[in-house]
């Protein structure tokens, strides 16, 4: 066991909500710890050997060449078989460094509590000699740090805010103690000379805009501090948006979908590298005495069909579209049914479209097995991230080859709609004027964080609020039709008004790291008549929402104005299902308003059923 052994997470948590640069809260032994996940130069000097040579890794072609990295690396885990991975861990460092006494509500620096050599909890020296036995009273991390939407991550400044008295030179110990309810209640002392200050207004904005510039710190990176010209922010050390995952994805799709790449491993880059295309067969047949026999065999393939199908990726790989991944997907969806090859990662059934759903969807099909790479490019504080988003903290000092990803593997549902319906419906004056409410609210955060003269770098359309909106109706839905937990389910939009590649459709899967991927109940969904009865049964549900009428007449809209008629009775889902943080949704776009019935896309549907 490492030294200072924290805790166990989730191996998918490490890519994504708990990963480089996350505050993780970690119980060791009776001591609660706050750490920070450090960046990804301990992922190489703790778990050799370094980069894409570790065989912990996986490959996605389109993502690598989006993203421009050689590969991506699955967060590390021991071998129980090798007793040297006994002393590996990932590393975290603790942070906040400022601890508190539960029982003498004492504040200060971890160096001044009481440690055990080769543990992590640190303990208050005084009230322990009061305890039977001196049971030790293990001191706990603050509840308040610092952060600025640059990624930057410090300590609260304990000594600036209490205010010390004119001669005052304490540096140590404060006292943070709550003497009536709320932050107004909290009040932080001086011992020595009595200062006193309320915890009031702490979490304003205004109150910190007279503080210096943040400080540019990194914790998570080893001697990375950078010059930062943001304003610091107090937030609670658990609050949700201190920490936003940047994370891009990729669905596994022809000629990329099968195992060729990944049995080949390591040797995949020198055998596309061979100068010389025309001898690559040669190479091939060479490594197939040695390191690749077992492959080759494991393939059953002679050198010759290698090679073969390795052209096939280089050629396919020089017309990849970086800049939407997802054209190429929604082609495969909607072009039919890929052949028969390797192992394929990626299969498909288009099914005929029910009768009762014709006037709304022009294509249904069943994904019976998928694969899908979730790659993190980095993280955001404070703001959650955007298209455009330019204050990516990144996960190490340098930029590395690859980037920290899971794969995770499921199946669905994939509907698309009818592109004359949808047409018609688009000039509708309804439709249009409430999308152009949300728009224009969203150029306005837009501008208000990046500056007047920037633009958002898309347009929020009523076609894109009505398909978001029917994934989420649809993924409700389907959890009580096939028996998927809520947050087994995710959407994937696809939508484009571009008259040279129209997109308008949703694929709904599951894609876990666990069982709940593979079960086969979604896909089973996709058979014409149950999908039928689960569109229409998802459209009447959204018909009336148990907080209406305030949430059809908008008066339930969070604050942000990113979203109109919509809540947690009717359309929202949890945020790991959701690829916009439950922003853009507007159940109006399916069902209409009580005064205009036809701005929704299936009020024929549900005036037909009242």
């Amino acid at each position: 066991m490492a030294k200072n052994e924290l805790g166990e997470i989730r191996r998918s948590a490490a890519a994504a909500t708990f990963g480089p640069g996350a505050v993780v809260d970690f119980r060791a032994g009776e001591a609660t710890i706050s750490a920070v996940a450090a960046g990804l130069e301990e992922w190489d000097s703790n778990f050799r050997p370094a980069g894409m040579l570790n065989d912990q890794s996986i490959r996605e072609e389109r993502l690598q060449k989006k993203l421009k990295k050689k590969g991506f690396r699955i967060p590390p885990v021991r071998d129980p078989a090798k007793d040297a991975d006994a002393n590996k861990a990932l590393v975290a460092v603790r942070f906040p460094a400022w601890l508190q006494c539960p029982q003498c509500n004492r504040v200060g620096r971890q160096d001044m509590w009481h440690d055990e050599p080769g543990k992590a909890g640190r303990s208050c020296p005084q009230c322990t000699q009061k305890q039977p036995g001196k049971r030790p009273v293990y001191v706990i991390p603050v509840r308040f740090v610092m952060a600025c939407e640059a990624g930057h991550l410090d300590e609260f400044p304990w000594h600036f805010w209490v205010g010390h008295r004119e001669g005052c030179t304490n540096k140590e110990f404060l006292k943070l103690e709550s003497v009536e309810a709320g932050l107004a209640g909290l009040f932080l002392s001086c011992p020595k000379c009595s200062a006193s200050r309320s915890m009031d207004r702490i979490f304003s904005k205004e109150t910190w805009d007279r503080f210096s510039n943040c400080r540019g710190h990194r914790p998570w990176l080893t001697d990375a501090d950078e010059t930062c010209t943001c304003k610091p922010r107090a937030l609670q050390r658990g609050a949700s948006n201190l920490y936003f995952p940047v994370v891009e994805s990729a669905l596994s799709i022809p000629p990329w979908s099968d195992r060729l790449q990944e049995a080949l491993g390591m040797y995949w880059d020198a055998i596309i590298n061979v100068p010389d295309p025309t001898q690559r067969v040669q190479f091939i047949d060479v490594m197939a005495g040695g390191p690749l026999a077992g492959v080759m065999k494991e393939l059953d393939m002679t050198p010759k069909q290698v090679a073969d199908e390795v052209q096939k990726r280089v050629s396919a790989e020089t017309v990849i579209n970086t800049d939407n991944l997802r054209i190429e997907e929604y082609r495969q969806f909607t072009g039919g049914t890929y052949v028969q090859g390797l192992d394929r990662e990626f299969e498909i059934r288009p099914q005929k479209i029910p009768d009762a759903l014709k006037p709304w969807f022009s294509r249904l099909v069943k994904v019976t097995r998928l694969r899908e790479v979730r790659a993190m490019t980095g993280f955001t504080r404070i703001q959650p991230p955007g298209d455009g988003q330019t204050n990516v903290a990144q996960l190490s000092a340098t930029p590395l080859e690859w980037l920290p990803a899971i794969e995770v593997r499921g199946e669905g549902v994939f509907l698309e709609f009818d592109q004359a319906a949808l047409a018609k419906w688009e000039k509708l004056s309804g439709p249009s004027g409430r999308a152009a409410r949300i728009n224009d609210r969203w150029e306005a955060e837009w501008k208000e964080r990046h500056g007047a003269k920037s633009a958002p770098p898309r347009e929020i359309t009523p076609r894109f609020l009505l398909v978001h909106t029917f994934a989420h109706a649809l993924m409700r839905q389907l959890t009580l039709d096939c028996g998927y937990s809520s947050t087994a389910l995710r959407e994937r939009v696809y939508v484009e008004s571009d008259p040279s590649v129209p997109m308008a459709g949703v694929l709904i899967y599951t894609a876990t790291t666990d069982d709940d991927g593979t079960l086969g109940g979604l896909q089973r969904q996709g058979d014409p008549k149950l999908i039928s009865r689960t569109v229409q049964a998802a459209i009447h549900a959204q018909a009336w929402c148990s907080s209406d009428p305030l949430c059809i007449e908008d008066m339930m809209a969070p604050d942000d104005g990113l979203s109109l008629a919509a809540c947690h009775s009717c359309v929202l889902s949890p945020e790991t299902s959701c690829e916009e943080f439950n922003r853009f949704l507007d159940r109006a776009m399916l069902v209409g308003t009580p005064d205009d019935h036809e701005t929704g896309f299936f009020h024929s549907l549900t005036e037909g059923a009242s």
